[in-house]
């Protein structure tokens, strides 16, 4: 039954973890859905004097809700001092001809979202917003409401602030945006907070059964040690068989106060060290579990020099010591049946009715131990 319980424990607690791992597996997979980002490739053209310059580099990334498409056409900032665009009033200077334009705006002061729909409402096909001043050349997706058929593009502020200052200085600036290469974002917030999550239950899962291990050998070397005690110790008290004539198998002979059965002839009976004795299956279990004399509670295990220390919760002894058991109880009858009594010796055991009357108290007790082990019918 222990090991039945110990091993359901075990099923339990590796189903628990399972159910745990698989949980935060299917959450990091719907948290790190949207972790793919693109890059943007951008052909930038400018008239120099008579010169037609251009610049190709994977220098943007698309936003995360952005429409994934090739788009060509010519770049306007904000008019006005202001580059951010975040006013449902701003402008932009728009060309005369219906050609495509790209607004280029300023991060900052307001969200992507608001930017972006100031831009679209004023017939931008696509809009660039740079970063920050002083972030260099960094960029990072974008989050942002979807707009049908708008590409929405990060640059960094270095290259934000060169193509304003051409346009300010009248050049007129084109631009070819393509779709570059995706990327996975691992080390997003959910990710971490996966890897965090799984690595702290792994820890915690392989303690554990570190620790499992670790308890079960201290016990196991325990047990091994009271096992070779509990032979020494049952190999001193004495043991004899009853033969006929002998006065506990009399009229006028007493039963055993843990089976309430007769002593009948060929009866094996163990000697306590308090002189008390009863059949040998009957008090060697007994001993086992209680320690002690079912009739005048003398703690035998410690009369033998064992030091018995059982633990709150643990079973109790002769469960655990269920397996050692046969082999304790045969060792000992093996060590003392060459060195068993002849029946002219029979007067030096101290029957029970040469003790003193038992007290009314301790009368039923011994009654109510021999109802708990052979309940009535």
């Amino acid at each position: 039954m222990h090991l039945l319980k110990v091993g359901t424990q075990k099923n339990n607690a590796a189903s628990s973890w399972l159910m745990k791992f698989s949980f935060l597996w299917l959450l990091s997979q719907h948290c790190c859905r949207t972790s793919a980002v693109w890059t943007a490739y951008m052909n930038i053209s400018f008239h120099v004097g008579n010169r037609m310059l251009s610049e190709l580099g994977e220098t943007g990334v698309f936003g995360r809700s952005s429409t994934l498409k090739r788009v060509v056409g010519v770049i306007v900032p904000p008019e006005g001092k202001t580059q951010t665009a975040c006013s449902p009033n701003t402008s932009f200077r728009k060309l005369k001809n219906s050609q495509t334009w790209l607004a280029l705006v300023e991060r900052g002061s307001c969200t992507f979202t608001q930017k972006i729909k100031v831009a679209v409402e004023n017939g931008a096909s696509g809009v660039i917003i740079y970063n920050f001043p002083g972030t260099g050349n960094q960029v990072f997706p974008m989050s942002h409401q979807v707009f049908e058929d708008i590409v929405v593009v990060m640059i960094g502020n270095l290259k934000g602030m060169e193509i304003l200052h051409l346009i300010q200085k009248g050049v007129l600036v084109t631009v070819m945006i393509e779709v570059g290469r995706k990327h996975i974002i691992w080390m997003n917030h959910c990710f971490v907070s996966f890897v965090i999550v799984t690595t702290a239950t792994l820890v915690y899962f392989i303690f554990y059964h570190i620790r499992r291990v670790w308890v079960a050998r201290i016990q196991n070397r325990r047990w091994q040690r009271l096992t070779n005690d509990l032979k020494k110790a049952f190999g001193q008290l004495q043991v004899r068989i009853l033969k006929e004539g002998d006065e506990e198998v009399s009229a006028n002979g007493d039963s055993c106060v843990v089976c309430f059965e007769l002593y009948k002839p060929n009866d094996t009976i163990r000697i306590l060290t308090c002189k008390h004795f009863f059949h040998k299956n009957c008090i060697d279990p007994w001993i086992l579990a209680h320690g002690t004399c079912p009739m005048c509670k003398c703690d035998i295990l410690k009369a033998l020099g064992i030091q018995v220390d059982v633990e709150d919760g643990t079973e109790p002894l002769q469960v655990l010591m269920s397996n050692e058991l046969a082999d304790i109880l045969s060792s000992s009858e093996e060590s003392t049946n060459n060195e068993l009594p002849t029946s002219g010796r029979s007067d030096k055991v101290t029957h029970v009715e040469e003790e003193e009357p038992l007290p009314s108290q301790d009368v039923g007790q011994s009654n109510s131990v021999a109802a708990d082990i052979h309940p009535p019918p």
